[in-house]
């Protein structure tokens, strides 16, 4: 060994002795220690989540915009600022709760108004008011602690001294002439001003060292690198030189008068300002980085957040569901809008990327950061009507955006890559890539609207169609090459049967999926109310008769107690009345006790008979002719809880005129008034109602007895002088169940149950919707994969695709490195060889 201790080595079996959990305990520690900067950053995010005001808005922006776009980490300047503030706002909370200040004297009032100037500033009384900020203040200390055990608090200063002295000992030795006036401008301390602010000039870099991410041409690029940092120093040097100058001139000026003070001051706060973003859009070293994946995985997060809870960013819609207000073509507000924002941010971050601008990029960084803080702090509140710590969804929605902004800033931190070649999901070569990269392209439209974006952000020479074949080749031959890898990694012996677990375990799998498809619709609508169904009951149940379609006679209906469910004895008897009936039986499988409901109707008709005279004459006429037949209609209505449901029927009877005749005669003779007179019409009601899912509501045949409908009687009540008498029809029902003294009416229904809510519209197709709509066309896809494969043999059976997916990536590296008229040739000869079936035959031979 080149060192051995045995205290080290002893200590080493102590610790791997030690139990998991406390290993597990020691890793956790120590995951917390090296992510300290990480631990302070989510605990500051989560203060202001749920504080959401200004003084805690000052944070979450300096870490957006400072700490994590600082190389290689954030100074101690920046620890100090958050401590500081920290306890400040501490100090500022407390002294707001004291009881005296006026808006202390209703907080129960004003607590939840977002608009309230104390909950906007943050110096609300409240309970609990300062923990998360001690929370916060002892995450910064121990970061700060973590900093000072390891040297790393007051590296910044030391390192910024060391590199400016070595900048400017280079500076000095290549510029010469300027020696004095470079060194005399750098000699300027402006620690010692009155301010006591240090300004970093360009000179001073970080110790960070980057790596290149060139790999062609590594000669030329360094030269051409060494060219271009000259050119880029040069500029530097003379631009600070400027900045320096205007600096003294300030300085001295500052003395003289109070616009020169206002003047340095000014440049103290720009100056530094500037040279931070400067130095980070133009570094001397690129560690490239690629994270776009990650930062539009928060985007399509922050999406979904959207669709699904669009109602937290209204007003008025806590309550809606965006599918019933799109099918009631109703687009809300504030679901367009958030959409809209969010999928052009989307747009715009995929051109920056595309475009490789890291100016681009800081702008939209700080443009989206200031943005997004204002709009969710303090337009949303006044949206909503509510506090953003309220505001569940929109919380969420916020602290996925800070992931965003946390990726974001590492990528301006440490610059776009070079070359973007491919799909991300074309990397490697396997089942997982596979199957992802497919249900990419499955997307509708994700494929169509990158490759356009793609084609207008990147320099080319191809027209749009010659891009979209290259990007469908390249998509085609990396889906082969994945297929031939596979067969490499579980190769089938020559001459060797498939063995069973492959043909039961695919062929198997796809005859099920087949079968499923094509039954389906039945299947589905039958467990769809059997298994999952809802129980829908009748709300009101109303019933109207008519003479020979003049006025009803009789209309009556019956809700809330009127309508009674029966309990287990009576639905017992129920079936026991049907026993050996074999139609009724089967009838009576398909609901349960839950499902059937008795409506008790009144026997007196709840309005008065206001026909008029010259009808009535009419119909009494009508009826004394015998020759010719009478109606009698008698009409249900039954509305039902679901949807609000409205189910319609009638039957129609013809009675003997006979039978009819004394009614009429009697109600208007004199005698009429010597007695009542009632009459029996035999086979009018249906007893039984089927209540379906559909609109019509029919009778029950197989309950009636030998399929009759039931009896009533009707009579005519005349109540006052002949003159004013007021009239109305009473009817009654014959053969009951439920056996009551006064005239009434007996009615059940059956109510079929109704799909749930969620699976509603797909059940409101009907078997042979489901048929035409889902099975007829998933049958067309699968019959486009079962047939006319004979005619694309030639593009699937290639051997080896490895020259193919080159001469692809080779097309896609030229055009990054500029080579537009090398990219033409590549592309010339890509098409050529998929013209020529002999050429393609000899670049897919196995090696």
């Amino acid at each position: 060994r080149m060192f051995h201790d045995d205290e080290l080595e002893e200590s080493e079996k102590f610790y791997v002795g030690q139990p998991r959990v406390l290993l597990l305990i020691y890793a956790l520690y120590n995951t917390l220690v090296a992510r300290s900067e990480m631990v302070c950053y989510f605990v500051i995010i989560l203060n202001h989540m749920i504080s959401a005001s200004m003084i805690t808005l000052v944070l979450p922006i300096l870490i957006f915009l400072w700490a994590m776009l600082s190389v290689p980490r954030p100074s101690k300047r920046f620890w100090m600022t958050a401590i500081v503030y920290t306890e400040v706002a501490i100090v500022i909370k407390y002294f707001f709760q004291f009881g005296f200040f006026p808006w202390n004297k209703h907080v129960d009032y004003t607590k939840d108004k977002p608009y309230h100037p104390p909950n906007i500033i943050g110096i609300e009384k409240k309970e609990g008011y300062v923990h998360y900020d001690l929370v916060q203040l002892l995450a910064l200390f121990f970061h700060r602690s973590i900093l000072k055990c390891h040297g790393l608090w007051d590296e910044d200063e030391k390192g910024d001294s060391s590199s400016n002295k070595e900048d400017t000992d280079d500076e000095l030795s290549l510029t010469g002439g300027r020696r004095d006036s470079s060194a005399s401008l750098k000699s300027v301390n402006l620690a010692a001003s009155v301010e006591s602010i240090h300004v970093h000039f360009p000179e001073q870099q970080t110790a960070i060292r980057r790596k290149s991410s060139s790999s062609i041409s590594q000669l030329s690029h360094r030269s051409s690198f060494s060219s271009h940092r000259s050119k880029r120093d040069i500029f530097k040097n003379i631009n600070h030189t400027t900045l320096s100058l205007s600096f003294l001139q300030c300085k001295l000026c500052a003395v003289k008068s109070h616009c020169g003070l206002c003047c340095f001051r000014t440049l103290q706060v720009y100056v530094p300002i500037r040279q931070f973003f400067y130095n980070l859009i133009h570094p001397d070293y690129s560690a490239v980085t690629d994270v776009y994946v990650l930062m539009f995985l928060a985007d399509t997060v922050d999406f979904i957040i959207i669709v699904f809870g669009f109602w937290a960013f209204g007003k008025h819609s806590a309550a809606a569901d965006i599918t019933s207000s799109l099918s009631e073509d109703q687009v809300p507000e504030a679901f367009l809008v958030m959409v809209l924002i969010q999928f052009g941010t989307m747009v715009v971050d995929r051109a920056l990327y595309l475009k490789k601008t890291v100016m681009g990029k800081v702008i939209f960084q700080v443009i989206l950061v200031f943005g997004i803080h204002f709009w969710m702090f303090f337009i949303l509140p006044g949206v909503t009507e509510r506090k953003f710590s309220q505001n569940t969804v929109a919380q969420l929605w916020y602290f996925v955006k800070c992931v965003y902004f946390g990726l974001s800033a590492y990528q301006i931190r440490c610059g776009y890559p070079t070359r973007v070649l491919g799909n991300f999901l074309t990397k490697s070569y396997n089942y997982v890539n596979l199957f992802l990269f497919q249900g990419f392209r499955l997307v509708p439209f994700l494929t169509e609207l990158r490759a356009v974006m793609d084609w207008v952000w990147t320099d080319t020479t191809l027209s749009l169609s010659s891009w979209i074949c290259v990007e469908d080749i390249y998509a085609h031959i990396f889906i082969l090459k994945c297929w031939r890898e596979s067969e490499k990694r579980y190769p089938q012996p020559r001459g060797q049967k498939k063995k069973k677990v492959v043909k039961y375990g695919m062929g198997g799998m796809i005859i099920v999926l087949l079968i499923c498809i094509v039954w389906f619709p039945l299947l589905f609508m039958s467990l769809i109310k059997s298994v999952a169904g809802i129980t829908n009951k009748p709300l009101d149940v109303s019933i109207t008769i008519t003479l020979g379609g003049y006025q009803p006679i009789f209309t009556m209906s019956a809700q809330q107690n009127q309508l009674k469910s029966l309990d287990q004895n009576e639905f017992n008897d129920f079936l026991r009345t049907y026993r050996g009936n074999t139609a009724a039986l089967q009838f009576l499988e398909g609901y349960a006790r839950e499902d059937i409901t008795r409506a008790d109707l009144e026997g007196n008709s709840n309005s008065l008979w206001t026909i008029s005279p010259p009808s009535r004459k009419k119909m009494i006429q009508g009826l004394l002719d015998f020759d010719a037949d009478f109606t009698v209609v008698l009409s249900w209505t039954i509305q039902r809880s679901c949807l609000s449901q409205l189910l319609h029927g009638h039957g129609l009877r013809r009675c003997a005129k006979a039978d009819l005749a004394p009614v009429v005669f009697y109600s208007w003779h004199e005698a009429w008034g010597r007695g009542k007179e009632v009459l029996t019409l035999e086979e009018v009601y249906p007893y039984y109602i089927k209540a379906p899912s559909d609109s019509l509501a029919k009778p029950i045949k197989q309950l009636l007895t030998d399929c009759k409908w039931e009896n009533i009687t009707v009579s005519l009540v005349k109540n006052g002088s002949e003159e004013g008498a007021r009239e109305w029809w009473v009817l009654n029902q014959l053969g009951k169940r439920q056996k009551t003294p006064q005239e009434s009416l007996e009615l059940f229904i059956f109510s079929d149950k109704v799909s749930p809510p969620s699976l509603g519209f797909l059940a409101g197709y009907g078997i042979m919707g489901l048929y035409a709509s889902v099975v007829l066309v998933i049958g067309k896809f699968v019959r486009e994969f079962f047939s006319g494969i004979s005619h694309s043999i030639m593009f699937e059976e290639l051997p080896n695709v490895d020259r193919i997916l080159k001469l692809c990536t080779d097309i896609f590296l030229v055009r990054e490195t500029g080579e537009l008229e090398l990219e033409e040739d590549l592309y010339a000869k890509l098409i050529f060889l998929y013209r020529s079936p002999e050429t393609m035959i000899k670049w897919t031979r196995e090696k």
